[in-house]
């Protein structure tokens, strides 16, 4: 990805067969007796009268994907209609605000053809603070907006679409060189729209603590004393740091925001 400068344009990216003569027909005589029916077993009858199996698997595979939400990041391929992604530089806390506007500006315009889907990555987190639990989404790319576009033959932006998103609250430039936007490589696409999933609803609590990472203790009777993370509990929102009081390692209970990173301290 290029990150250079630019002025509004766009690069990305029978058979048949004789008849039968007199001499190829053959007569066959007719047998005397009538031949005997073929035996059924009683395996054979049941085989015959029970439903096909159905695929489980399948059927439940199908069932979960019919549960979860339309993803745009997921269901749909990562090229399509001869677009291209490209990187759009917008002003800090701004990127929800632009793919909104967009999305509604593209719709009222009937430019849906031209511009595709818009994203702006970003991952749900749950922390706990005083037995709280608090779930924030963070922007992965701050200050950057994931844009869909067909260009024209020569590779400039369509003029009303160039319009469109210059003329938008909080946008800057696309990412590019010369005047021109600089597709993203296929790398980046397939990292972006992995990175675009719809956030799960229950995200697992952030872990920003490992066994054995030296701590400093802020909060709580124990601050300014250091110790080593012996296990970190989740579910709980703690860990169990070892401290040394009085000569003799014990071992402390602490919720996350209570110590940080002896490095970071």
């Amino acid at each position: 990805m290029a990150e250079q400068d630019n002025h509004p344009g766009a690069t990305p990216k029978s058979t048949s067969s004789d008849p039968k003569t007199e001499s190829d027909v053959v007569e066959v005589e007719s047998p005397t007796s009538e031949p005997s029916a073929p035996e059924v077993t009683q395996a054979d009858d049941a085989s015959k009268s029970a439903p096909p199996a159905s695929d489980d698997s399948d059927s439940n595979e199908k069932d979960e994907k019919d549960d979860r939400p339309f993803d745009p990041a997921v269901d749909l391929p990562a090229y399509r209609n001869g677009m291209n992604w490209f990187v759009l530089r917008v002003a800090s806390n701004k990127e929800s605000y632009v793919r909104e506007t967009l999305l509604k500006k593209v719709q009222i315009e009937g430019l849906e053809n031209l511009v595709g889907r818009i994203m702006v990555p970003t991952e749900k987190t749950k922390t706990l603070k005083g037995g709280k639990a608090r779930i924030t989404e963070t922007k992965l790319y701050p200050g950057y907006v994931f844009v869909e576009m067909k260009l024209e033959s020569d590779g400039r932006i369509p003029q009303d679409v160039f319009f469109l998103i210059k003329e938008t609250t909080g946008v800057g430039d696309f990412v590019g060189t010369a005047g021109h936007p600089t597709p993203m490589s296929p790398s980046e696409v397939e990292k972006m729209l992995l990175d675009s999933r719809i956030p799960e609803e229950t995200p697992t609590v952030k872990l920003e603590f490992a066994k054995g990472d030296a701590v400093t203790i802020q909060e709580g009777p124990f601050q300014s004393y250091e110790g080593t993370v012996d296990e970190v509990l989740p579910e709980k929102g703690q860990v169990r740091v070892l401290v040394t009081i009085f000569g003799r390692q014990a071992p402390v209970e602490l919720e996350f925001w209570q110590i940080a990173k002896a490095e970071d301290a």
